[in-house]
């Protein structure tokens, strides 16, 4: 009886292409907030430990990981995490898209990407841009930044006018970073960084169209192995907290807000003194999200020029 049931189901092209896309398209809306959160990962390498020296990215380095993002169990989509140190300048860029039969069915892409300068202890962001085409929704954003402030930037869409909306004022785009900026923070060598300070944080991000902060918080510290990494990593549990942009009846900003269950897990880069995702879950209202690292990589400049 269950066999003859399914078989209906499955030679359904119409219904099946139904079930696809409508999986694609609540996948797809959640890729740009993965890549938010592979930023917001990276931005607790900003003063979680020590300060190192003004110029510890002199030398310049390279380092890279591939992730596979999965949705309720299915992985729906990649991503990749590259990050470029030159002197004091740096870049950094997240790209993501479907795969698999939602790729298939449900084509859609995340790129974000920014530039800036490191100064002293502090990441300076300088440029910020996002493209994604997600199903039915195409976002950009660009973003011209100084001394921690949003001085010129463009969006589309643009927001929606409600009368509940906290609209975002000049003050909520002052002393923000970008979601991938503060990625490349000097901080001390060694696995110094995986002492729960590495979660005492609490990140203020300006998208482009919301302001909002991640709180992080200690929970616990695991052992891991494989995917480029054999050791401790910190685990912090993360809070949404709006501030402004937002509309604080909506059903999905009140969840949101009042959701416990999103952990990130910090892995150091080799001896470099930084720390990268190494997996990211996170509860929807529709189902989990998980980003996990398939492969950490660092190249140095002088592997790069040997290799070509």
């Amino acid at each position: 009886m269950t066999a003859s049931k399914a078989a209906p189901v499955l030679t359904n092209s119409g219904l099946m292409n139904s079930v696809l896309k409508t999986l694609g398209i609540a996948a797809a809306r959640t890729t740009l907030l993965a890549s938010v959160c592979l930023g917001v990962a990276g931005l607790v390498a900003s003063g979680i430990a020590d300060p190192a020296p003004a110029d510890a990215a002199s030398r310049g380095a390279r380092f890279g990981a591939v992730y596979d993002i999965s949705f309720s169990g299915l992985t729906f989509a990649k991503g990749e995490l590259s990050v470029d140190l030159d002197g004091s300048a740096y870049q950094a860029r997240v790209g993501m898209r479907t795969s698999g039969l939602v790729g298939v069915f449900v084509p859609s892409k995340s790129n974000a990407e920014s530039t800036g300068r490191l100064r002293g202890t502090h990441v300076v962001p300088s440029k910020y841009s996002m493209i994604s085409k997600e199903a039915d929704l195409s976002s950009k954003v660009s973003m011209d930044m100084g001394r921690g402030d949003v001085r010129d930037f463009a969006v589309t869409p643009q927001l929606k006018e409600r009368p509940d909306r906290i609209p975002v004022t000049q003050s909520h785009r002052r002393n923000v970073v970008d979601p991938l900026s503060a990625a490349l923070m000097p901080m001390a060598g060694g696995t110094g960084g995986l002492s729960p300070k590495a979660c005492d944080r609490r990140i203020p991000i300006f998208d482009g169209w919301q302001r909002y902060d991640v709180q992080l918080s200690y929970r616990r510290t695991e052992e891991v192995s494989g995917r480029g990494y054999d050791g401790p990593v910190v685990v912090c549990g993360a809070r949404w907290i709006p501030v402004a942009g937002h509309r604080p009846d909506k059903r999905s900003v009140k969840y949101m807000a009042e959701n416990k269950h999103i952990e990130i897990w910090l892995a150091p880069v080799e001896d470099e003194p930084l720390l990268v995702p190494y997996r990211i879950s996170l509860r929807t209202m529709s189902g989990d999200i998980v980003v996990e690292a398939r492969k950490l990589t660092r190249l140095d400049p002088e592997r790069r020029q040997a290799a070509r």
